[in-house]
């Protein structure tokens, strides 16, 4: 295989492909020798300098960079012998703007060969020029015209010396494996003979492509109809194309710096030449990937997908060795619904033509779906506390990236792929289910186990009942992360606090409870009834909390409810209960005591008179003979007054009982009740 090596890049003029200006100077790529033909200035004329006084004529640029140091020669070879080739080199690392004067130039006659050139050894020649010394890293721009202005009449450039230029192909970190030329050695000699049939026929070019690499990643191969096109990578073949066993045809590999697209390295191109021979179809091995879903050790796979041949209406037979093929026997009768593990298969591929060819198929599995139980954790629902609302796509059921899921409320159903629920799910604590698809469409099932955090509450904070003037402290406890009142505190407790309602938003984890608590006024006690015994009252209190306590004053407390020696006329009665607060209040009157009455009508001590009670309400006076039997009463009517009669007639003498019933004048019209005798003296 003949290896031209060129980085370039390449400006289109008027005529065919040759390269004009020194801004669009051919790359040249390693020291192998270049054939080019010059076919007019280039896009601008200019005049070279130096020794080339002249403006351009038929020209081309090249530039190259030393890879190693050394000595660096060249002879420019023309093809026709006859033809005037001058050249020019510029100082190292020089731009295109500024070039300078050539540090090596040449424009005399046409020498008895047609060459020209830098040369190691000074032979004293007028239309040669000495070697250059140059170092690694240094770039060059070499610019050569064709004097003569011969159309059709290139030249071949060989390089000399000990010094070697950049290129990817020789880089043995880029391109670690020899690139193959296609096909089989011609035994005429020349290009090697891709093997086709039909010929002519349709050809697939990119078959070749795998071959010629090498296995050489990041490099690319294009096909062409000519070498200039693949020189040059234009008009490149990308679809199948009718080939002949006559044509040369020609391919073009080329770096591609994965990280850099403008690498200059990315310009460096190696091309060859091959033709056809009547032979084998041009199959392809391939390989089919399918799903083996959920841990699955087999797959559903379509063989006929394999892309093992161009085209499309051509036959195929698969069959599980090469052994079955080459005999026809055991073809896999189900090809497009293979269930498999992974492994290799064969198959025979049959032209319209006739023509056929063998290829392997190896079946594999897309990348496994790697999923895992996951389990997700919501706060409860303030509606129904026993369930909570899952967004099931936060589950972390994989680590896979670009997945998409489906879920379902049964292992029955995922598997069958039936029921499919929404991503929004609420329930109580229990389990789903979920599907993992890869972005092939592979999948993997898993179960989210759905966990509802339950409210939180204090075991602290309770209910209290305090004195409706008085303040409180409530304290929610500790061990939350979090709380805020319905007082705006964010304290764990809130003081100063008085008779009303109160929550609590207590933050456990992410989630809050809301804690109603109450703050209830303490019930006041109330006298209930006052029993007065001559100048002895007795209290009876109740409603508020017991014990209660008693006070004539509001100063000077006594647990008992009993208190004697009071002074007749009004007093006043204090009670409170347990929690202290202002006492009950009650205004009462002590009677004055009337013990003996003489009915004689000597207006002295004739009856019994406690008008000065009539105030009162529902004041009544009823008098009880010595065995309880009522015998008469007093009220409103008979003006609270007793003469010792009963039924209009004169009682006995004796001593009777009696009671004096009354509600007081309170907001709790306290029922008051005295009891007392009176001796009665009738003379008749």
């Amino acid at each position: 295989m003949r290896k031209l090596l060129l980085f370039f890049i390449f400006i289109t003029s008027q005529l065919f492909y040759s390269q004009s200006d020194c801004v669009s100077a051919i790359p040249v790529c390693g020291n192998s020798g270049i054939s080019f033909t010059p076919s007019g200035p280039g896009n601008i004329l200019e005049d070279l300098g130096g020794c080339l006084t002249d403006d351009e004529n038929f020209s081309v640029w090249y530039t190259f960079t030393i890879a190693t140091s050394g000595t660096l020669a060249f002879t420019i070879d023309a093809n026709n012998n006859g033809t005037d080739y001058d050249f020019a080199v510029y100082a190292p690392n020089a731009s295109c703007s500024n070039l300078g004067t050539p540090i090596r130039c040449n424009f005399y006659g046409v020498s008895p060969t047609g060459n020209t050139g830098l040369e190691l050894v000074d032979s004293n020649v007028l239309y040669y020029e000495p070697y250059l010394d140059v170092i690694a890293g240094q770039t060059y721009y070499l610019v050569i015209d064709n004097y003569s202005n011969a159309m059709n009449s290139g030249f071949s450039l060989i390089w000399e010396g000990t010094a070697t230029l950049s290129s990817a192909f020789s880089d043995p970190a880029l391109a670690p494996n020899p690139f193959l030329a296609p096909g089989i050695p011609n035994p005429a000699g020349g290009p090697n003979l891709v093997p086709t049939c039909p010929l002519p026929g349709q050809f697939d070019f990119s078959t070749l492509t795998p071959t010629i690499l090498n296995g050489n990643s990041n490099f690319v191969v294009s096909y062409h109809t000519t070498a200039n096109d693949a020189l040059s990578g234009t008009a490149p073949i990308t679809t199948p194309i009718l080939v002949n066993g006559t044509d040369t045809y020609y391919y073009s590999i080329r770096y591609q710096d994965p990280a850099n697209p403008n690498n200059p390295l990315n310009n460096c191109r190696q091309t060859g030449s091959f033709k056809f021979t009547l032979g084998a179809i041009p199959v392809k091995n391939a390989t089919v990937f399918a799903c083996a879903n959920n841990g699955a050790t087999t797959a559903i796979f379509d063989l006929t997908t394999a892309n093992v041949y161009f085209d499309a209406t051509a036959t195929k037979k698969f069959y599980l060795t090469m052994a079955d093929l080459n005999a026809g026997i055991n073809e896999i009768q189900n090809p497009n619904n293979y269930s498999s593990a992974e492994k290799t298969v064969y198959a025979k591929i049959t032209t319209s033509a006739g023509c056929t060819g063998n290829a392997s198929i190896d079946l594999k599995f897309h990348p496994k779906v790697i999923v895992n139980e996951a389990t997700l954790e919501e706060c409860f629902l303030p509606a129904n506390t026993n369930t909570a609302s899952f967004d099931l796509t936060l589950a972390n059921v994989t680590s896979q990236p670009n997945t998409t899921k489906k879920f379902y409320l049964t292992l029955e159903n995922a598997l069958s792929g039936t029921n499919e629920i929404g991503s929004t799910h609420i329930a109580s604590n229990s389990s789903v289910y979920v599907r993992v698809f890869s972005q092939n469409g592979c999948y993997a099932i898993t179960k989210i186990n759905l966990k509802v955090l339950p409210p939180v509450k204090s075991s602290v904070l309770k209910d209290k009942t305090i004195c409706f003037e008085d303040k409180t402290t409530l304290d929610a406890g500790s061990g939350f992360d979090g709380y805020e009142w319905s007082t705006g505190a964010t304290t764990q407790t809130i003081t100063g606090v008085g008779v009303g309602a109160y929550w609590v938003k207590l933050k456990t984890g992410k989630c809050f409870t809301l804690q109603q608590v109450n703050v209830y006024p303490s019930q006041q006690p109330v006298i209930a009834s006052l029993d007065i015994t001559n100048n002895t009252i007795t209290v009876n209190a109740s409603g508020g909390s017991a014990p209660y306590q008693y006070s004539l004053d509001g100063i000077n407390w006594q647990d008992s409810n009993v208190f004697t020696g009071l002074p007749r006329g009004e007093n006043k009665i204090f009670v409170k209960d347990s929690y202290d607060c202002n006492p009950t209040e009650i205004q009462i009157t002590v009677p004055n005591l009337v013990n003996a009455i003489t009915p004689n009508g000597d207006n002295v001590n004739d009856e019994v008179d406690y008008t000065a009670l009539a105030y009162k309400k529902n004041l009544v006076f009823t008098v009880y003979n010595r065995y309880g039997n009522k015998i008469y009463q007093a009220d409103k009517i008979r003006n609270y007054k007793w003469n010792g009669t009963s039924g209009g007639k004169k009682i006995p003498t004796g001593t009777y009982w009696y009671t004096i019933t009354w509600n007081e004048n309170d907001k709790n019209s306290t029922p008051t009740k005295y009891d007392g005798w009176v001796l009665v003296k009738n003379r008749d």
